[in-house]
């Protein structure tokens, strides 16, 4: 295996560098031991240079590598990780001084028919999903004052190695923008300021220029893409935003020779002779993003496809885009407020109160987030009183390695800007999702995997107990075993979303009755054994069930049980993507779609929910796999608790499953937070 030194602290920080090379990875502070078979470097800058000294006086082969062409949701300067690298042996594809590792495979284009259709399936993804290298940007409408022609100037960062490598100069940039007017003399000529410089990382070069000659200086931070519907030509000295454009099927101007330039693709103002033939944008395609590139996914450090990172960005930018716009946080702990910034993907910009007396620091607009328990009527009419929309926050239903009350930072929450997915008297957003979604068949195959690979990997929610011994789950074979999940009473899912039976000891009583014969298991909920939470038994003599099952992870469990009867818990949940017979006597989120059992729905009215509004509200059948991919795929939000980032619901399984039984207090720290919460906190 490849032993492969860097000098660069840059390098030693890079989370997945051994992945990504495929090869142990060592940092080299002064010079190489025998073992080290090759030297890398970033790109051409002069963390660099130190790294290829020793390649040369050594005799080592020196790898030079960069960011991908499809990085990341945020920019690499934010510290946002990435989801591609590229590994040039001969050079890097920005530097058209000399070959590179690219610039050979697009010259040679040694590729079959099923890769040319790969590669325009791949263009039509990135069309599709609206993708470029950078996928923070705001992917809104532009609002132009007129239907005037349109013409694109992109500056970039100044002194950029990639300018000065791609033959470009500051006077390339000057030409560029007054051959844009010149050429273009009826349209509106816009300059694009690099997604940097807007951060205020970096200078560009046109600014200045730009407002000089009576350009429209785009200096927000826009996606590629929302330009591109406007733009008729795009004009760039090294960008790669002219190669976004030329997937979005524009006209490219090169004064400069990026990668892409050379291959009778674009109109260039410089030519290469080492670049003397015709290339289709298709075989360009395929050598950059399927040969050139690698990738992984950065929070598993897993290898995966192009078409994989695709799905997966998309998926940030999904999530990211749910929740644009102005925040402030009502009545949250101290240790919420750690993470909860990460599920709005972006820290800093949700302010915090205490509660609605502290209205002053909150100005107008804006969106309100509060959780779900917390939600009062006076939260109400605070929030329409101050015009913020309101949100309620709640765990997701594959929440952590660990429970919350042990202060467990969860994988997943959901926010929801109707109501609460527990709350049946009233609509919310999942409920929305499951009634008029128009689940797609890539859709149903991607919950379907999703749900077999919850069960191969024996995910829950919480994912603690210990697992199966030899003997220890041994039941009556000739008699049905029916699993009787516990809940917190005092919760509100309980007091919104069962309204005629309310205690766990009324819940045995009635399955008791309704199937004498039946054997009956009781497993209370975590948060009760913890000793957190209200809804433990009395002990008696006449216990409604038959065992009464403690540390037992639930995934287990669920292997040896015929059906769950449950008021409105999760494991109901848990027990149909097992394809169990599940019963409810509340009215969960997955009850009334044709799934389940439902008591309430076939009896009289209860107090507290119209029922015949309720079936109006759902009243649609679902296949299981379309109720999977609403609850687990579009309902929740994902964030890698490490890093911080969004991720899909397929890195949250592979990370709980990674991190099953464990908690973040172990042992006799836990054990110490246990008596001081119990006895302080939750008396």
């Amino acid at each position: 295996m490849p032993v492969v030194g860097y000098c660069s602290l840059g390098l030693r920080r890079l989370r997945n560098l051994n992945q990504f090379l495929r090869a142990e990875c060592r940092y080299i502070p002064f010079y190489p031991d025998d073992k080290i078979t090759h030297m890398v470097g970033w790109g051409l800058k002069n963390t660099a240079i130190k790294a290829r000294k020793i390649a040369n006086k050594y005799n080592l082969p020196y790898i030079c590598i960069e960011d991908g062409f499809l990085r990341s949701l945020g920019l690499g300067v934010e510290g946002s990780l990435p989801h591609s690298l590229v590994v040039d042996h001969t050079g890097i594809y920005y530097d058209a001084t000399q070959t590179s590792d690219l610039e050979s495979l697009i010259k040679k284009a040694d590729f079959s028919q099923e890769d040319i259709k790969r590669a325009n399936r791949g263009i039509e993804l990135l069309r599709h999903y609206r993708l470029s290298k950078y996928n923070k940007s705001d992917d809104l409408p532009i609002n132009w004052l007129d239907k005037r022609k349109r013409v694109l100037v992109v500056d970039q960062t100044y002194n950029d190695v990639s300018v000065q490598a791609g033959y470009g100069s500051k006077q390339q940039f000057y030409t560029m923008l007054n051959s844009a007017i010149r050429e273009n003399p009826d349209a509106e000529i816009c300059v694009k300021i690099h997604p940097d410089v807007i951060a205020g990382k970096k200078k560009g070069y046109l600014l200045g220029q730009a407002q000089q000659k009576g350009c429209r200086v785009i200096a927000e931070d826009i996606s590629p893409w929302a330009l591109f519907e406007d733009i008729e030509k795009v004009y760039v000295v090294t960008s790669q935003l002219g190669f976004d454009a030329l997937i979005a099927g524009k006209e490219v101007h090169c004064f400069g020779v990026p990668f892409y330039a050379g291959w009778g693709l674009t109109k260039d103002r410089q030519s290469l002779n080492r670049r003397n033939v015709s290339r289709s944008l298709a075989q360009v395609f395929c050598a950059t993003y399927f040969c050139y590139c690698r990738y992984i996914n950065p929070y598993t450090g897993l290898p995966c496809k192009f078409e994989d990172t695709v799905h997966f960005i998309a998926e940030q930018k999904r999530m990211f885009s749910r929740l644009n716009g102005r925040w402030v946080g009502v009545g949250f702990s101290p240790w919420k407020r750690r993470f909860i910034p990460n599920y709005l993907g972006r820290r800093g910009k949700i302010r915090f109160i205490y509660d609605y007396k502290q209205v002053h620091k909150v100005s107008a607009g804006g969106n309100a987030l509060v959780w779900a328990g917390r939600v009062t009527e006076e939260v109400r009419t605070y929030s329409e009183k101050l015009g913020l929309k309101l949100w309620q926050a709640e765990d997701g239903f594959l929440r952590s390695a660990g429970l919350g009350v042990d202060l467990t930072v969860p994988v997943s929450l959901v926010f929801d800007s109707k109501g609460i997915y527990f709350d049946a008297r009233y609509p919310s957003d999942l409920e929305g999702i499951l009634k008029t979604t128009n689940f797609s068949q890539s859709l149903i195959n991607r919950a379907e995997n999703l749900r077999k690979n919850i069960l191969a990997k024996g995910v829950s929610k919480y994912n603690i107990g210990s697992c199966e011994k030899p003997g220890e789950l041994r039941f009556p074979v000739e008699r049905k075993i029916i699993l009787v999940p516990g809940q917190v009473e005092s919760d509100a899912s309980i007091a919104c979303g069962s309204p005629t039976i309310k205690s766990n000891q009324s819940l045995l009583n009635v399955v008791r009755s309704e199937n004498p014969d039946a054997y009956i298991l009781y497993k209370p909920h975590p948060d009760v054994e913890a000793g957190a939470r209200l809804g433990a038994l009395q002990p008696g003599p006449d216990a409604a069930y038959d065992r009464l099952i403690r540390d037992i992870e639930i995934s287990v469990l669920l292997k040896h049980v015929n059906e769950v009867h449950t008021m409105s818990s999760l494991t109901g949940f848990e027990a149909l993507l097992r394809s169990l017979k599940v019963v409810t006597y509340g009215l969960p989120f997955y009850a009334g779609w044709g799934l389940t059992d439902d008591k309430l729905l076939t009896r009289d009215t209860p107090a507290g929910i119209e029922l015949e509004s309720f079936k109006a509200r759902r009243g649609r059948k679902l296949t299981l796999d379309e109720l999977v991919a609403g609850a687990l795929i579009l309902y929740p939000l994902y964030v890698d608790p490490s890093s911080g980032e969004y991720i899909d619901a397929e890195t949250a399984v592979a990370l709980l499953d990674k991190n099953k039984n464990t908690t973040a207090l172990t042992g006799v720290i836990q054990k110490i937070y246990r008596w001081y919460r119990n006895r302080y906190l939750f008396k």
